[in-house]
C-alpha cells in the first residue's frame, strides 16, 4: 500500500520505543501514514524510569523541521517534548516558515515515572505563544493543571480547565482523563463553540507507556488525511484503547502499548 499522508514529529526520543518519536512512527506507520522527524533531545529510559536527557541544539532542531519539509511537504504536524524557550522559539519560527495548517501540540511535561522534562520558563513561553498557533491541544490531567494552575478531580474541573485553556488562546483542547479514578476514561473536547466527551473502557494494566504520545499522533494522522477535528480525536481514542487492551506486556515497569494491532501481516512474511 502507499501512504495516504505525511506526517511531521517534532519531538523527543525513547531509547525503550513505547514513547516519544518511536512511538510516533509506530502509530502513524500502523495508521498507513509516512512519519518523519525532526527530534528535540535524546533520552535513555526504560519502562522503570528515565536515566538522562540531552537536548539537542535549537538550530539543529530547526535545520532537520525546514530542510525536511522542504523536499517532503508535510500535510499535518504533531509537537511533544519542548524541553526549553529556545527549542519553543526555534520551532515557532520553523512553523512560521513551512505554514503547514493542521498541528497538535502534545505538551510533555512530566515523564511516567515523574521525572520533569521542561523547564518552567519553557511552559511559560508554551503557554503565550505556541498553544496560540496550533490547532488542537492535547494535555493529560496533570499537564492541564500545571498550564490552568488549577486543580482537576473530576470531569467538571476538566471543562474548566479546558475553557481557560481556550481563553489563553488555544483553538481546540482534548484533556486527557485517565489519570482520574473511573471505570470509565472521559476524554473532554473542547472549542469555542462546542464540547464532546468520549467514553472508553479502562483497563487494569500497568502498560500504558507512551500513550499520550500515541494518542497525539494518531489524531495528527487522522487530521492529516482530511478527516474533521472531533472524528479525528474519536478514532484516536479507539486505536490507543485498542492498543492498551492488547498490550505486549514488556519490561518491569510501566511497559509499552501495542501499537501494531491495526496490522495484519501477510502470511509470507511470517
Amino acid at each position: 500500500m502507499k501512504p495516504n499522508s505525511k506526517v511531521l514529529i517534532i519531538a523527543g526520543s525513547d531509547s525503550s520505543g513505547g514513547a516519544g518519536i518511536q512511538a510516533d512512527i509506530k502509530t502513524i506507520t500502523a495508521l498507513g501514514s509516512y512519519a518523519m522527524t525532526a527530534i528535540t533531545a535524546i533520552t535513555a529510559q526504560n519502562t522503570i524510569g528515565v536515566k538522562s536527557i540531552v537536548p539537542v541544539p535549537p538550530k539543529e532542531i530547526s535545520n532537520q523541521i525546514l530542510f525536511t519539509a522542504k523536499d517532503i511537504n508535510p500535510d499535518a504536524i504533531k509537537i511533544g517534548m519542548l524541553h526549553s524557550t529556545k527549542v519553543i522559539e526555534s520551532v515557532i519560527n520553523s512553523l512560521k516558515i513551512i505554514k503547514v495548517k493542521r498541528i497538535v501540540l502534545d505538551p510533555v511535561m512530566v515523564a511516567k515515572g515523574g521525572v520533569k522534562l521542561i523547564a518552567d520558563d519553557a511552559i511559560k513561553l508554551l503557554k503565550n505563544k505556541l498553544i496560540k498557533i496550533v490547532t488542537l491541544l492535547t494535555p493529560n490531567i496533570p499537564e492541564a493543571e500545571i498550564l490552568t494552575n488549577t486543580k482537576i478531580k473530576c470531569k467538571e474541573d476538566m471543562i474548566f480547565a479546558a475553557y481557560k485553556l481556550i481563553e489563553i488562546g488555544a483553538k481546540n483542547v482534548l484533556i486527557k482523563g485517565g489519570h482520574l479514578n473511573s471505570e470509565i476514561v472521559e476524554d473532554i473536547f473542547v472549542s469555542k463553540s462546542d464540547i464532546k466527551i468520549f467514553k472508553s473502557k479502562r483497563f487494569k494494566t500497568k502498560n500504558t507507556h507512551g500513550t499520550g504520545c500515541t494518542l497525539s499522533s494518531a489524531i495528527t494522522t487522522f487530521l492529516s488525511c482530511g478527516k474533521p477535528i472531533k472524528k479525528s480525536c474519536e478514532l484516536g481514542i479507539n486505536y490507543v484503547s485498542s492498543a492498551i487492551r492488547t498490550n505486549p506486556e514488556y519490561g518491569e515497569g510501566h511497559g509499552p502499548i501495542n501499537h501494531l494491532h491495526t496490522i495484519n501481516i501477510e502470511r509470507k512474511f511470517r
